[in-house]
């Protein structure tokens, strides 16, 4: 890894305490239900196998759901196809157009079609996060999947010997009745930040990635911050947009100019980015504008509200950080939905309508696998014996913008020192260069999480762990 790996949760060693209650086995159990976890259980339970998965939220899909990301793409097979056409069968998707919003491609304020060229045509598919959690919990149930919603992670009994890898018995979950366990045969990660590995004694690299060469550069590493999205309806951008040509303000920048000397607007909220180049080039490091896309149906945007990356939040692992994140976050979203209402052409009419239910982490815990997949991997098209898919081409984000053509190993999937738990999405065994902005998105999620359901559900029937397991052909 490019950081010395560390192992920083004490072991729950032995048997379950005594005045914790058993309440599930399963051969089977997934902790988190997003698009990784969720694919995992269901595959899994779909293959035979008794599976419970755990999740804190109130439905599935994670940050695509509860946190309000919802990006729709073209299936790229198994689950992740299933899903598309069944989120379109039910109308759960919205696609925009340059037709519906002429002006929108090459505009600084749109997220992710700022770097068209303007009058691109453009298409931009999402689904609606409440109606996809329905969906994806109709799916669960219907393969027979016991899902324990509002149910939060807390440990890992693990059972140790010399010589041998740990092995996980049980988990120690918390919900309405406080502290119970469920004991499985084979676990699967699906949390996003590697907590289960951590907490069953995996090695990890922390989050982070190279630092500012500029002046506000202090020594201190940062993780690529995380964001808190945000749903506003009864837009009219056909207003914004008249402004930003009439008013030669293509930014807003003579708007939050305007907010700024009438005190309307808090320190931080529309800050300039830091100097310097870093890895992130100019994405998440700062928020000197509005950053929004269209959600849902017409005249709704989905915002994005960032961690300002100079406070350095470990929000993965620090139970402050994550709250200062909540907190301050919040108070920024109230503000940037006052300014834009007082502000801005076109939002006059506008509400406030949503607000994901967490902040999204972008750059967690790096479990150290059995393979750790490096950017050196993809630039030399590397193929491996137990390659989990045929070769696929990716875009490597600070790589040049490069394509590379390679395999990902199964070993990936496999974190040290721990035998019978499964990575999956952003909990893989991948170098912060491959994972982010790569390989997290949820058709890569949902995969690995397929492949990770795949082959737990081979090991309950083979009666192996997932280290005894032999990968032997591609999945996708």
């Amino acid at each position: 890894m490019s950081r010395s790996a560390r192992v920083d949760a004490p072991l729950n060693d032995g048997l379950v305490p005594a005045h914790i209650p058993v309440v599930a086995e399963a051969d089977v159990v997934v902790v988190g239900a997003g698009p990784g976890g969720f694919a995992a259980a269901l595959q899994a339970a779909r293959m035979g196998a008794r599976v419970v998965l755990i999740e804190r939220f109130d439905m599935p899909g994670g940050v695509h759901t509860c946190g309000l990301q919802g990006a729709a793409n073209e299936g790229v097979g198994g689950i992740h196809t299933e899903l598309m056409r069944r989120f379109d069968a039910k109308g759960y998707i919205h696609v925009a157009t340059e037709k519906e919003l002429p002006g929108w491609a090459g505009n600084p304020l749109s997220h992710y079609e700022r770097q068209m060229k303007p009058g691109t045509p453009f298409r931009r598919a999402s689904f609606s996060p409440e109606g996809a959690g329905c969906e994806m919990a109709l799916m669960l149930k219907e393969a027979g999947v016991e899902t324990m919603y509002a149910t939060g992670f807390v440990d890992a009994i693990v059972e140790r010997a010399a010589g041998r890898d740990n092995i996980i018995t049980a988990i120690i979950v918390h919900d309405a009745e406080g502290l119970r366990a469920v004991r499985g045969k084979i676990f699967i990660d699906g949390t996003g930040t590697a907590e289960l590995a951590a907490r069953a004694g995996a090695p990890y690299a922390s989050g982070g990635g190279g630092q500012p060469a500029g002046a506000d550069w202090d020594g201190v590493e940062r993780p690529i911050p995380g964001g808190l999205l945000w749903i506003m309806s009864g837009v009219d951008f056909a207003q914004t947009l008249r402004h930003q040509e009439t008013a030669r303000d293509p930014a807003l920048s003579k708007l939050i100019a305007e907010a700024q000397a009438a005190g309307d607007i808090p320190p931080g909220l529309y800050r300039p980015r830091m100097n310097g180049k870093n890895v992130y080039g100019e994405a998440y490091i700062g928020h000197p504008t509005l950053d929004f896309s269209p959600m849902l149906a017409p005249n709704t945007f989905i915002v994005w509200q960032n961690v300002p990356y100079e406070w350095a939040l470990r929000m993965d692992v620090s139970a402050s950080d994550a709250a200062t994140a909540r907190r301050e976050l919040r108070g920024f979203i109230d503000a940037e939905a006052r300014f834009l209402k007082k502000y801005v052409p076109g939002f006059a009419g506008a509400t406030l309508m949503d607000v994901g239910r967490f902040v999204g982490i972008r750059d967690g815990r790096h479990p150290v696998g059995e393979h750790v997949f490096t950017l050196e991997d993809a630039r030399e098209g590397r193929e491996f014996r137990d390659a989990i898919s045929k070769p696929m081409t990716k875009t490597f984000f600070w790589d040049g913008y490069r394509k590379h053509r390679f395999t990902v190993p199964f070993g990936c999937f496999l974190p040290k020192n721990v035998e019978n738990l499964l990575l999956t999405g952003a909990s893989l065994s991948f170098e912060y260069e491959t994972i982010f902005m790569v390989m997290r998105n949820f058709p890569w999620c949902a995969q690995t999480g397929e492949i990770a359901g795949y082959a737990a559900g081979r090991c309950i029937e083979q009666g192996v762990s997932p280290k005894g397991f032999e990968w032997r052909e591609a999945y996708f």
